[in-house]
């Protein structure tokens, strides 16, 4: 069986500034993680409604392309491999295991998806999924250094499991997710999907995570609390009262259209008064 297509790579790229298909090059995908965290917002709206989180290619490409939602990993990375592959690069999914909040050597479920690159024999990884802390620029495999990226540094060490991705917050090297090489199939991400979308203690079950990240900022929204984080500038932040502020700021300042559901405004407005 062929692996699916994009039915819209034309759009897709020029959403992401982008007139004509890119060659496979580092430079290219440079461009493409940085402009796509920038356009397509990190969100768990879906979950919060109580509907499935569909990740096949064909409803992600709908629902984020067409329908003014972003997604969380598995939707984000799945559509941005979708677009690398059909692009030339060598690619491939991988997964990880989210530990970014955790003690040090906290080992979690795999619940996160992100991509492999090859470009000219150097092994790269690549990641459009990530929240509020999302690498923006690809990352080497194989050094141990120390890397630039247009935000946070970020380095990837190597251990007897896999590797392990830290980012320097605040001037402390913190883990953010662990992730090994294995195969990956679609139903091993279909497990994992249904985990974060459905298991009652998973955070995307019990709270609203939205995050939107370009060139100098990181737009990121918990429950009620908005906040902007500019490069080299103290944090912007402020509560917001009530759903309709929250349906206009996610509109102005993730571009996420949110829909008509009477269930999500309800659970919206039960997190907006929550106690932070």
């Amino acid at each position: 069986m062929s692996e699916p297509r994009l039915t819209d790579r034309a759009l897709y790229l020029q959403r992401l500034g982008f007139d004509a298909p890119p060659a496979p090059t580092l430079e290219t995908l440079r461009q493409l993680q940085l402009r796509h965290t920038g356009v397509f917002p990190f969100e768990n709206l879906t979950t919060l409604s109580g509907e499935p989180v569909l990740i096949d290619l064909p409803s992600v490409e709908q629902k984020v392309l067409h329908s003014g939602r972003g997604g969380y990993c598995y939707e984000l990375n799945n559509l941005f491999l979708a677009l690398l592959q059909e692009l030339g690069f060598d690619a491939r999914a991988i997964s990880g295991r989210v530990v970014m909040g955790q003690p040090e050597g906290a080992w979690t479920a795999r619940t996160h998806r992100l991509s492999l690159v090859i470009i000219d024999d150097v092994r790269y990884i690549t990641d459009v999924g990530f929240g509020g802390m999302v690498p923006t620029a690809p990352l080497l495999l194989d050094s141990r250094a120390e890397q630039l990226t247009p935000h946070e540094l970020y380095r990837i060490d190597l251990h007897v499991d896999g590797f392990t991705l830290r980012a320097n917050v605040a001037g402390e090297w913190r883990a953010m997710y662990i992730f090994d090489l294995q195969r990956q199939e679609d139903i091993d991400f279909a497990v994992g999907n249904w985990y974060v979308s459905t298991h009652p203690e998973s955070p995307f079950a019990m709270q609203l995570m939205v995050a939107r990240t370009g060139e100098g900022w990181r737009r990121t929204l918990n429950n009620g609390s908005f906040a902007i984080h500019r490069i080299g500038h103290d944090s912007e932040r402020r509560q917001v009262s009530d759903v309709q502020e929250l349906i206009g700021l996610l509109d102005s300042e993730f571009g996420i259209h949110v829909p008509e559901h009477p269930q999500l405004a309800r659970t919206l407005e039960r997190l907006i008064a929550a106690p932070q």
